[in-house]
């Protein structure tokens, strides 16, 4: 049924399900959707490795490694909550999702965004305390503090969430009609009976705390590591530091660059049509989540080490 067959068919003022129509227009959808369905798989692998080998080894109990294994289910839960509904669409061609359902998928989605943003920031705190005050790294970031400092960011997380969640649930929906990939706030705003326009800046309100306040913190993090690394005797220590940090960078690119590409698409005055849009967001959605777990496995040493010896022994 057409977008333009289901709003002449729809009479209600309250909606019990959303019709989600972002793929309609795809010639290819089997094929992206087995895309996904393999992306989905890998991280879910990645992610679980990375957790299972940390929490059985002893050793790797430590504040990086913690912090890696919260990120871990970070992408899981983040990558679940969007990639469950595409593959559901693409795969199994059900395009209905009820209403309760959609608001659920929408708040887990942005929990997992913002954790995934708090995640990196305090991991760049942990690189920059780690470079900076070597011999005092144990006493300053225990594992208590460590567990503190995730626990926080996950209050804040369901908080914040929970207000955007709220407006969402508030709104009159007279239309069942999501015309983007999965259940977000700016696909449940634009599906309400109202003039979105009022209703953006709690949006943009958490995307300049995410991008003005979390990624300017990251980057004063580095400036302080490239002040210390300046500092360092040798270039051997220099190397040895750049190493230590790489895989944080790679991360922390995969995550803002696709949310400053559209910002500064935004900013410009390039008006995006809804296949580009929805390609960014499905991008901003499944390469962090695939990205974090293969570039702490490949990168880290001793997880890369266990690994090895896992699947050494298991052979």
């Amino acid at each position: 049924m057409s977008y333009t067959e289901l709003l002449v068919n729809f009479t209600g003022h309250n909606v019990e399900e959303f019709t989600i129509t972002g793929f309609d227009h795809l010639s290819h959808q089997k094929l992206l959707g087995f895309l996904i369905f393999f992306t989905y798989l890998l991280v879910l692998l990645g992610s679980v490795t990375n957790i299972c080998i940390i929490t059985t080894d002893r050793r790797l109990h430590t504040p990086m490694y913690i912090l890696i294994c919260n990120l871990a289910l970070v992408d899981i839960m983040y990558t679940t909550s969007a990639s469950t509904t595409m593959i559901s669409i693409l795969l199994a061609e059900v395009k209905t999702i009820s209403y309760y359902s959609c608001i659920s998928h929408m708040y887990v989605y942005h929990l997992g965004d913002i954790e995934e943003c708090l995640a990196l920031t305090v991991m760049a705190l942990d690189r920059t305390v780690a470079i900076s005050s070597p011999l005092r790294y144990h006493t300053i970031l225990t594992n208590t503090r460590i567990f503190l400092l995730i626990i926080a960011s996950w209050l804040i997380g369901f908080g914040a969430m929970g207000v955007l969640a709220a407006q969402a649930d508030s709104l009159p929906y007279c239309q069942p009609i999501i015309r983007y990939v999965f259940c977000d706030h700016p696909a449940m705003i634009r599906a309400a009976c109202v003039n979105p326009e009022p209703y953006w800046m709690l949006g943009i309100i958490f995307g300049i705390w995410v991008l003005g306040v979390q990624f300017t913190l990251i980057l004063l993090s580095y400036v302080k590591l490239i002040y210390t690394v300046l500092r360092l005797p040798n270039t051997g220590s220099r190397v040895q530091v750049f190493n230590t940090c790489i895989s944080h960078i790679i991360v922390v690119s995969s995550y803002f660059t696709p949310k400053i590409v559209s910002v500064f698409l935004t900013r410009i005055g390039v008006k995006l049509s809804l296949t580009e849009r929805n390609a960014i967001l499905i991008a901003a959605t499944l390469l962090p989540s695939l990205i974090n777990p293969t570039v702490y496995c490949l990168k880290t040493k001793e997880i890369r080490r266990r690994l090895v010896q896992i699947l050494t022994r298991t052979k």
